[in-house]
């Protein structure tokens, strides 16, 4: 499994217009594992920063239960328009929780330094990139970009 880093290294075009649509709102959606095996959808705000990307939520959040329990997870980019016109992100992987104190704190220096908001609490992970893909129209078809990890960024097009 690769740190964000190593991803951007990997496939170094896809990766930042993957970044590229997380940033540009700072929202995603986060899938994860319920106890039952069901899906859980939730919102969250994917932090790029220290050569990693970082998961912070509320402390004894469900989706923090559900990473503890399975860490898999996948990611997907807030979706602007139903012709998804500048593109759609995701991010498969899976989810380290972060206990040791310096690391934590690193993390709440950069979620401050990039957003403002410092939070009195609060779980962090930070996750450990297995796949990315970004789909994009271009005119009669889908550029669909996709990297799996210990492979080559490829170009899909579907009509």
């Amino acid at each position: 499994m690769s740190t964000w880093n190593e991803t951007e290294v990997a496939a170094p075009e896809l990766a930042a217009a993957v970044r590229g649509r997380f940033e540009a709102h700072g929202m995603g959606l986060m899938a994860t594992l319920r106890r039952d095996g069901s899906p859980r959808i939730s919102g969250i705000e994917p932090l790029f920063a220290l050569g990693e990307l970082w998961l912070g939520m509320m402390p004894n959040s469900l989706k923090g239960a559900d990473l503890r329990r399975d860490p898999r997870l996948a990611l997907h980019s807030a979706t602007e328009d139903k012709d998804v016109t500048r593109g759609d992100a995701k991010i498969a992987g899976r989810a380290v929780e972060v206990t040791a104190a310096g690391v934590k704190q690193d993390y709440l220096e950069a979620l401050s330094a990039a957003t403002g908001f410092e939070p009195a609490e609060c779980d962090v992970f930070r996750v450990e990139v297995t796949g990315l893909s970004m789909i994009q129209p271009a005119g009669d078809h889908l550029d669909i970009h996709a990297w799996v990890e210990g492979g080559e960024a490829r170009l899909l097009q579907r009509s």
